[in-house]
């Protein structure tokens, strides 16, 4: 195994959500590789607001695929949101709060940390 990935802190990249489970890998961590075309690294605890909005622009985290593995999301479920489509909420001013510690460091390409750290919940 390579070295644990970074979180957009620069330290060790934390677990997300294991119920339900999340994450490109499936493995409850947003960590990514050149497959993720989607950038699925932002650790977001998802809000209906948010949800509804996702869904109003075209990306429908709402209705369950359990032929991908997708469960569907509901208000409170952690879930590593694509870095685009956290870029588009923050510009919406429809952002749900992250769990930074558990935001890749790829999110940076997409999202700045002074963005990252108005919506963080874990940052103490």
């Amino acid at each position: 195994m390579t070295d644990k990935q970074k979180n957009v802190l620069g330290e060790d990249l934390e677990e997300c959500s294991n119920d339900p489970l999340t994450g490109w890998h499936r493995d409850g961590c947003c960590s990514t590789d050149k497959n993720d075309h989607g950038v699925h690294t932002v650790c977001a605890k998802v809000t209906t607001s948010f949800l509804e909005w996702a869904k109003n622009a075209g990306n429908d985290l709402i209705t369950p695929h359990p032929e991908f593995g997708f469960p569907g999301l509901k208000d409170g479920d952690g879930w590593c949101v694509c870095a685009s489509w956290y870029a588009k909420a923050v510009e919406a001013e429809k952002a749900c709060p992250v769990y930074i510690k558990r935001t890749h460091e790829k999110t940076l390409k997409f999202v700045s940390i002074e963005a990252l750290k108005k919506h963080a919940i874990d940052l103490s």
